[in-house]
């Protein structure tokens, strides 16, 4: 992933307009009609996260360890109940 500029203040929920348009990616896509996450690794490490159909929304960021614990989980099968 592409890796933006550091800006003064990155918080979650702030406008994904933000970080403008550009290192924004679609890790996985699955046959959903385009309505997908996009995620950008930041300058200091961390990821954007942004709603692919709502990309002037807000953006919520994530540390490396904890996008690895959501992952790991999702993976195991932690959230297999949120489905159902």
């Amino acid at each position: 992933m592409d890796r933006i500029k550091p800006r003064p203040q990155v918080y979650n929920g702030m406008p994904a307009r933000e970080f403008g348009s550009e290192g924004w990616h679609k890790p996985w896509s699955g046959g959903n009609g385009g309505n997908c996450l996009e995620a950008m690794k930041l300058a200091d490490g961390r990821i954007a996260v942004r709603q692919s159909t709502d990309p002037d929304g807000p953006a919520l960021i994530y540390t490396t360890d904890e996008m690895t614990a959501f992952i790991e989980g999702a993976k195991a099968g932690a959230a297999d109940f949120l489905l159902s």
